[in-house]
């Protein structure tokens, strides 16, 4: 199944660097990366040593409900490139992580969730896009389940599922 790995939008981004206010209310705080251990959320890299960063509580939701976590993000304080793509991202970088998916409502699929050993990443999310109660994957910190990424269904030149239209084609 053709699938992507998914970074936070450049406009969310965007705003968050020029001091809009995080899922808690706060403007995002400033800090200098130690490196190796700060993802950016939005270039998918980790964010070098001695660059500025933002620490800030993020809603990787649309809306309030009690199954949109919140949880403390990473984002490289000057503009990134947006990364992304069919490659699992290079800031996954430890051991593990929680994999998870999530129906079209926004809520948590019981019996998605587990943690997984960062080679098995795609092949997890990939599974779970297969079934079609999941719209979407979270890739989640396995030690504190802070929001790392999304993995989507990858969409062709129209904006269609690519799996859907296979399966659309198979009938």
């Amino acid at each position: 199944m053709a699938m992507t790995f998914v970074a936070l939008p450049t406009e969310v981004v965007r705003a968050y660097q020029q001091g809009a206010h995080d899922a808690n209310g706060q403007v995002p705080e400033r800090a200098v990366s130690e490196g190796g251990g700060n993802p950016c959320r939005h270039c998918l890299r980790m964010i070098a040593e001695g660059a500025g960063m933002l620490i800030l509580a993020h809603r990787p939701f649309p809306a309030p409900q009690p199954y949109a976590e919140v949880g403390p993000i990473f984002l490289c304080a000057e503009p990134c490139a947006r990364g992304g793509g069919e490659a699992v991202p290079e800031m996954l970088a430890s051991p593990e992580y929680i994999v998870r998916g999530y129906g079209p409502d926004d809520r948590i699929i019981y019996g998605t969730g587990a943690v997984v050993p960062t080679e098995a990443i795609s092949a997890r999310a990939e599974a779970h896009l297969a079934d079609p109660r999941v719209a979407y994957v979270h890739v989640r910190s396995a030690r504190n389940n802070c929001y790392q990424l999304r993995v989507d269904r990858a969409q062709d030149a129209f904006g269609e599922s690519i799996l859907i239209r296979k399966k659309r084609e198979a009938r």
